[in-house]
């Protein structure tokens, strides 16, 4: 009796545990969200936080069932996190990023090839230009974002004390005025630097005289009468004592030092620095006016752009692709342009009347921003997207720096130059 009434109870359990094996089989297994896209963006928060939440509460009320994850990225982490994310395959869905770096990494097919991808009305929407910069050998790998460009920013002061009536335009006339300023007031025209490891603006410079510094196959390309020229103007500016001696040894934070202390007239920088001289340097900031870069006979501008690529592993490219137009959409980049001081690069965004008319009455940065903008039709990242740029501006420099000291001429600065970047493309 007792072992039927065991055998009874162990049928009952048996039942029970088949009817819960049979519940659980038939209740869908939890699901993560795989429409989730992955947003990276480069030290955005948490200043902007506020935009970037309502930005994606935007996108996600017109496309339901799609969430975003935005996560910002310190500007001195981003290359090891994105280069370590691609080799895992463990990459954001759409990640910001510029040109320059993001190109190394089309170079190895690691981007969504965006041209067969996007319409034409889509892509008429940028500035042509603009869009180039994130193009490597006639692809398209990224799409342009926000813009940042140089200007003139002059001490007005030192350039009437010199009998200067305008800034100068161009190298040509920055040379002239060099020697005045330096003749009447024993203060320097400007800084730029020439350490290896530093700013590219001086390699820039080369190309805005009409040198060409790589070819097709990714030669030296340089070592033309066009380059000699670019060379020897910058070492008779030395040489003639008419740019400061720590050029060879002083970074570009030293030319910002120099202008804030009136010790140049010339600074090469973005609008918003001419809040930090009003706040650093009130006196300079009083005789500060703002005028275009200085350009070469090329007429060419340089600017910084930032992108958005989306990586070719992602599982969710249509999505991924709509999330990126939409984030720089002329609308959205209007309001993030007005919010974090830049430029857009959407023809439609900088016809606002916020990037070309400040009043009679605005503050030097308005007045800066203008200015800035207006050379957007003439900007392009004048150093091209190539792999080792940094290898090719210190061979670059050394080499210029060589012929300043007199330890080479000109013409074998030159020579150096190009047997060494050629030895350098060729390994």
């Amino acid at each position: 009796m007792i072992q039927q009434k065991t055998w009874q109870r162990f049928g009952v359990f048996a039942l029970v545990g088949l009817l819960l094996s049979w519940v659980i089989s038939c209740t869908p297994a939890p699901q993560t969200n795989t429409n989730t896209l992955d947003f990276w963006t480069m030290q955005l928060s948490p200043k902007f936080d506020s935009y970037f939440e309502q930005l994606i509460d935007t996108f996600e009320t017109e496309n339901p069932g799609v969430k975003v994850k935005w996560t910002d990225v310190p500007w001195a982490a981003m290359q090891s996190k994105i280069l370590a994310a691609v080799a895992a395959k463990t990459a954001p869905d759409v990640v910001n990023l510029n040109p320059d770096f993001a190109s190394q990494l089309a170079s190895q097919d690691n981007w969504l090839e965006l041209d067969s991808k996007i319409s034409q009305a889509d892509r008429d929407r940028y500035l042509a230009n603009i869009w180039e910069a994130s193009s490597l050998e006639g692809k398209s790998f990224g799409i342009p974002w926000y813009l940042t460009a140089r200007i003139g920013i002059y001490n007005q002061d030192l350039l009437t004390k010199a009998g200067i009536a305008q800034p100068p335009k161009t190298y040509e006339e920055l040379a002239v005025a060099a020697q005045q300023i330096k003749d009447k007031t024993g203060k320097y025209a400007f800084f730029v630097t020439t350490v290896p490891t530093d700013s590219g603006e001086l390699m820039e410079s080369f190309v805005q005289m009409g040198v060409t510094l790589i070819d097709k196959n990714n030669k030296a390309a340089f070592n033309t009468p066009a380059g000699k020229a670019a060379f020897q103007y910058w070492v008779d500016l030395y040489k003639k004592k008419l740019i400061p001696p720590d050029v060879l040894t002083e970074g570009h934070r030293r030319a910002i030092d120099l202008y804030q202390s009136g010790q140049i007239a010339l600074l090469s920088s973005s609008p918003q620095f001419l809040g930090t001289v009003k706040t650093n340097a009130p006196d300079i900031a009083k005789v500060s006016i703002s005028a275009p870069q200085i350009t070469g006979a090329t007429n060419k501008k340089n600017v910084a752009v930032m992108n958005l690529v989306i990586p070719k592993d992602t599982d969710k490219p249509e999505a991924a692709l709509k999330f990126s137009l939409f984030v720089t959409n002329p609308e959205n980049q209007l309001a993030f342009a007005k919010a974090a001081d830049v430029l857009p690069s959407t023809k439609a965004s900088l016809k606002d009347a916020y990037f070309s008319d400040s009043g009679a009455d605005a503050d030097p940065v308005a007045k800066a921003r203008v200015v800035s903008a207006s050379q957007m039709t003439d900007a392009e990242i004048l150093v091209p997207a190539m792999k080792d740029i940094k290898k090719l501006q210190q061979v670059l420099y050394e080499n210029l720096q060589g012929a300043m000291l007199g330890r080479k001429s000109v013409d074998q600065a030159l020579v150096d130059a190009e047997k060494s970047w050629n030895q350098l493309a060729a390994g």
